[in-house]
């Protein structure tokens, strides 16, 4: 079974759909719109008249505003009340990266011009609306004849399409590769023109987790809470991991087995973090993992693992990517969950290459890695002529960024990388690709949901004991659908109950 949508908390999911359906009214109601060309008026000091259409996305609604003297017409993004989950955080974040990025890099972004808080309207970023023909996710999808299936690589499209594309996205992220942050954390604006790591980093999984799973706010780290090292960080990706088997009360284990499976993966891998091995995976300092001991390979050496860090960018991916006619990429946009990040997230080779992720592909994951390794030979290769062209083929430390991707896909460190981002493709991916190369073969036969049998004795006997009792009240709890209001305090507790500090 591929994780996935099926293990979102259908009672929060439908809870949320009932808020869009008194919410999505609100923000096409005709006073709305006044208040927006009001706001747009306000800061331009010019008349700002609303164009049709507005653009409803993922996390934010859109409106297009026409102000006089303008040759172009400019956006007002704000986010959706019931799914963006920090709205004024990730509004200022974006804001930030936005501009960060406009003033120190070579990076097409849209120009933002305002961004704060208005008093009808909320949080909003007024920023440039860009010209293109289409996105890059259209210009590659097989399935744009059918809106109701996901995205899918058109098979047909021609090599060298896929290889101007990809040579202007590796572009890109060599030059995002090039600035480097002394901590683990969000852009602010400090003061005007002038920005610094000084938020935690809001991540697409942290909005998932509350908005998809009823996870407690209070257990995520405070909004000044920035990290000094990439373990320190590991740390607390495998913490959130834990939160969402101890607080998501429906549709995430269905069965005893399964239960301790999740257990099991999720203890084993924030013992890894604590014990700083996960940074050292599939680098030349691995000398911890069963795969380091078995295969001789000749890797690199892991990035610094404190002082330097690079911005990493959750969302970015080919349907935020704008093309011109003559299929030049003219800007990059949907900055928010973006946060400077250990600098191996950045040595990954892109998931996107097929539009679709991984843990979500329809025919399951070994179908898609065989469709993916094909693309990831066009996207090394295109890697390699931008680090050529634009003669940073240096990358980080000395070693190019073609040759990191290489050794991250052949290693396992993108699955790691991977994992440790998303919490509903953990269990999956982790049995499925991790565990073996972490601790050395399975005995041969174990059914799926048995896999935890093969490594309960790695727990520490804390963690061994805590597991039965634990089974036991999660399996009683999802007999009783609800959605459960955490008092902050008890919530406190019962997670700390299963992190064995």
């Amino acid at each position: 079974m591929i994780e996935g949508p099926d293990d979102f908390d259908y009672l929060v999911w439908d809870k949320n759909d009932e808020e869009w359906e008194i919410v999505q009214p609100k923000l096409r109601q005709r006073s709305t719109l006044h208040a927006v060309e009001d706001l747009g008026t306000a800061k331009f000091g010019s008349t700002a008249k609303w164009v049709s259409p507005m653009s409803i996305g993922g996390y934010n609604i859109i409106y297009r505003l026409k102000v006089e003297g303008f040759d172009s017409e400019v956006l007002v993004r704000r986010p959706i009340p019931c799914y963006a989950q920090f709205p004024v955080e990730k509004t200022s974040i974006e804001a930030a990266t936005m501009m960060y990025l406009e003033k120190h890099t070579k990076i097409p972004v849209a120009r933002t011009f305002f961004h704060g808080e208005d008093p009808k309207l909320g949080s909003f970023i007024i920023m440039e609306y860009i010209e293109h023909l289409q996105c890059m996710s259209t210009a590659h999808n097989a399935t744009n004849e059918d809106v109701s299936k996901p995205f899918t690589l058109n098979p047909d499209i021609p090599e060298e399409v896929l290889q101007n594309h990809y040579q202007q996205v590796a572009a890109c992220l060599l030059e995002l590769s090039q600035h480097t942050f002394p901590r683990i954390g969000s852009l602010l604006e400090v003061n005007p023109g002038t920005f610094s790591i000084a938020a935690r980093p809001v991540t697409k999984n942290m909005n998932d987790m509350l908005q998809l799973a009823n996870i407690p706010g209070v257990i995520l780290p405070t909004q000044l809470k920035t990290y000094q090292n990439a373990d320190e960080y590991y740390v607390w990706l495998a913490e959130m991991h834990i939160a969402q088997l101890v607080f998501q009360q429906n549709d995430l284990v269905r069965t005893e087995q399964e239960c301790r499976n999740k257990y099991v993966a999720r203890q084993l891998f924030h013992r890894l973090a604590r014990d700083g091995k996960l940074s050292k995976f599939g680098f030349k300092e691995d000398n911890w993992s069963a795969q380091s001991k078995t295969k001789s390979m000749k890797l690199s050496s892991m990035p610094s693992n404190s002082d330097s860090f690079r911005l990493y960018c959750d969302d970015l991916r080919p349907a935020n990517i704008l093309l011109t006619a003559s299929d030049a990429i003219t800007a990059i946009i949907d900055w928010e969950f973006t946060y400077a990040a250990p600098s191996q997230f950045s040595l990954d080779p892109p998931w996107w290459l097929l539009l679709d992720t991984p843990d979500q592909w329809d025919a399951g994951l070994d179908n898609w890695i065989t469709l993916y390794e094909p693309r990831l030979e066009t996207w090394i290769l295109a890697m390699k002529k931008a680090e050529e062209d634009t003669k940073l083929n240096g990358g980080i430390a000395g070693v190019p960024l073609s040759t990191y991707m290489r050794e991250s896909w052949e290693t396992g460190r993108f699955w790691l990388t991977y994992v440790a981002r998303k919490s509903w493709a953990f269990e999956t991916i982790f049995w499925k690709y991790l565990d073996e190369r972490f601790f050395g073969p399975r005995e041969q036969g174990l059914p799926r949901n048995h896999y935890w049998k093969a490594r309960i004795d790695l727990l520490s006997e804390a963690e061994r004991k805590a597991m039965e009792p634990f089974v036991e009240r999660k399996m009683e709890t999802r007999k009783e659908r609800k959605i459960v209001d955490w008092d902050p305090e008890a919530a406190k507790c019962r997670f700390a109950e299963l992190l064995f500090d």
